[in-house]
């Protein structure tokens, strides 16, 4: 016979689909850095009716249901330039950003993609209308989504073979 008598003030123990809900969202996006010889990187610039409309960023975007950051890395670059890459993507880095746009948090992780062989042509999807190769000092007066200190960051880990981590774009 069970004689235990439950506490009074004992915390209530819920279900796990309604924990689940209390616990912290947060948005997940891959990117992709994809350089040329001369270590310029491939940025696009986001179309009129685009939320970032006018600025310029990495290849990349969220990831679907049930999707791993590579899978997307690899799916929104091709996608969002019609490159498909062959090789392996190297993890360089991730950026938590505290709230974005008032979405709440997002986590951003970072690919290195390689080299662009010369001449590759990049067929932008309805998303993006340009894009061009730019050195780290073309960017300074450059309207951008993917802040220049973050650009600096993932050029030097993917240069160097390191891995960075970034809040809100900001080595730490």
């Amino acid at each position: 016979m069970d004689t235990t008598v439950p506490a009074p003030n004992a915390p209530r123990v819920l279900p796990r689909a309604e924990w689940v809900k209390t616990l912290p969202q947060a948005i997940v996006a891959s990117c992709v850095l994809l350089l040329d010889a001369e270590d310029r990187i491939l940025l696009l610039r986001y179309a009129d009716g685009q939320p970032a409309a006018g600025l310029w960023g990495l290849p990349g975007g969220m990831l679907d249901h049930g999707e791993d950051p590579v899978g997307a890395a690899r799916r929104e670059l091709h996608e969002e330039t019609g490159i498909a890459l062959d090789g392996d993507l190297r993890f360089i880095g991730y950026d938590h950003r505290a709230d974005v746009l008032g979405t709440g948090p997002v986590i951003d992780f970072y690919f290195h993609g390689g080299r662009l062989p010369a001449g590759q042509p990049v067929l932008r999807s309805s998303e993006h209308d340009h894009h061009g190769l730019f050195a780290l000092a073309d960017l300074e007066s450059t309207p951008l989504a993917t802040r220049l200190p973050t650009l600096t960051a993932l050029l030097t880990a993917a240069c160097t073979d390191t891995v960075v981590c970034l809040r809100d774009g900001l080595p730490q």
